[in-house]
């Protein structure tokens, strides 16, 4: 893999979000010190609600995109739709959450599906609409990926793999375990996760608390010092794809200090990259050191990092702060929003988000796509939305586009929601973005777990520069 210095991206400056602003990211380099302040990205100014519809006359999505883009709906009723892969003939994987104590409200006059573990869509007469179905599987969480010839699926507690030939639809193959063990309550339940060309099989195994507390989410407990947590949550494990029967060990830990790390994607050159959930309740749980309820609102930024082997991200000890533009100490371990005592040897983050807007997938797209050259190699993030900005407005509820050569991100797609700005709330919006994949021709694919549409998203003529 590419070393962390191989790439050194301009520091931007992160300010507050309100309601009406598009997107502001941040990109970092560690070696830059924290005045060396650029340009806000890019808003909506080069954006319009596209009105398009597919060949079969469908509606279109009602999504905000970059000119020259449309939005269709490939598929309705998936539910609980999470991360999606996409077979080289154009066959649609999505992993299906099941495993969720709790599972999410359904639609208003839709009914619950049966268990599933992935579901497997085909557009039979290419018309940009999925006109067959498969439910494949009993248990299903969040990732899924296509592999070798293999539909690789996190089940939880456990990645599985069935046997597929290239131009079928639903795999032949037995459910094969490949690693089980994984931890999975309390806490971050997603097991999603990236492979490589070598084969490495890259899992995220979030935390179980929100900070390290001696008593998670309460008032002034202090951290566990160290994190005992880190031994075997909070990072990133690799394991053999090619490989049966492997099982959770704390020794093939591959990253640390990453909360929460719900988008994984390896670039064409070999590079994983990854977003990480910032965490909750600054305020709430330290009032004495940030007085200002909106301090947690605007805190900390969530964060694309580049991740090699070995690399410690912060958490708990750290987290990015916004107003001061780098990683500090976290109030648990002595912070005080301002203190880097413990944060000099943890590494930075390669581009920051507003808070809270929960980036939930990862999507490098390819070089060969068709979309214009400035998408090709870049970033596409989907981020669920928030439900704790309060008192500002509850954000996010959109896909983003960062190039990885650094510069200027976008809100590529947005009005998910289906709501003003000032009325969205994460149980009332109609939409919510999760998973995001290509087709072969390079139109997007991005699901949806609280609506259960899957989306598609064509370029169709010339974009602004």
């Amino acid at each position: 893999m590419v070393s962390s210095q191989s790439r050194v991206f301009p520091r931007l400056a992160v300010v507050a979000v309100a309601a009406t602003v598009a997107l502001v990211a941040a990109c970092s380099a560690p070696d830059r010190s924290p005045s060396d302040s650029g340009r806000a990205a890019a808003s909506l100014d080069d954006t319009t609600a596209v009105a398009c519809a597919d060949s079969s006359g469908a509606a279109s999505a009602g999504l905000t995109l970059p000119t020259g883009f449309c939005a269709t709906v490939f598929a309705e009723g998936v539910a609980h739709g999470r991360h999606v892969a996409v077979a080289a003939n154009g066959d649609v994987y999505i992993a299906i959450e099941g495993t969720n104590p709790t599972p999410k409200a359904l639609p208003t006059g839709t009914t619950a599906p049966p268990p599933t573990s992935f579901v497997a869509l085909r557009d039979t007469n290419h018309d940009g609409r999925a006109d067959l179905m498969r439910r494949i599987g009993t248990l299903g969480n969040t990732g899924i990926a296509i592999a070798a010839g293999f539909v690789y699926v996190d089940e939880g507690t456990a990645i599985v793999r069935y046997a597929r030939a290239d131009t079928a639809l639903v795999p032949a193959g037995k459910r094969e375990v490949v690693v089980d063990g994984f931890p999975l309550s309390p806490g971050h339940r997603a097991r999603n996760f990236a492979i490589d060309t070598t084969g490495s099989l890259f899992v995220n195994v979030g935390s179980a608390t929100n900070s390290c507390q001696v008593k998670d989410r309460t008032l002034g407990s202090p951290g566990v010092d160290p994190c005992t947590e880190l031994l075997t949550r909070a990072g990133i494990w690799r394991f053999d794809a090619n490989r049966l029967g492997q099982h959770f060990n704390p020794e093939a830990r591959y990253a640390s200090g990453i909360r929460n790390g719900m988008g994984l994607a390896i670039a064409q050159d070999g590079t994983l990259y990854g977003t990480q959930h910032g965490r909750d309740q600054l305020h709430d749980s330290w009032p004495d050191v940030f007085p200002e309820v909106a301090y947690q609102a605007e805190n900390p930024g969530e964060e694309l990092i580049q991740i090699n082997q070995g690399d410690d991200f912060g958490w708990p000890d750290c987290y990015y702060s916004i107003t001061e533009r780098h990683l500090v100490d976290a109030p648990e371990y002595g912070g005080d929003g301002k203190k880097t005592t413990r944060c000099t040897a943890k590494k930075e983050p390669r581009a920051v988000f507003p808070a809270h807007w929960a980036p939930m997938s990862l999507f490098i797209y390819p070089v060969t796509g068709n979309f214009p050259d400035r998408f090709r190699g870049g970033a596409f993030i989907a981020f669920h939305g928030s439900w704790n900005r309060a008192p500002a407005p509850q954000t996010g509820y959109r896909v983003v586009f960062q190039p990885l050569s650094g510069g200027e991100s976008i809100t590529f797609a947005d009005g998910f929601a289906g709501l003003p700005a000032e009325e969205i709330q994460p149980d009332r919006a109609k939409h919510r973005p999760v998973g995001i994949g290509a087709m072969p021709d390079g139109s997007l694919i991005i699901t949806d777990d609280a609506g259960g549409r899957v989306y598609l998203v064509t370029y169709q003529g010339a974009v602004k520069p």
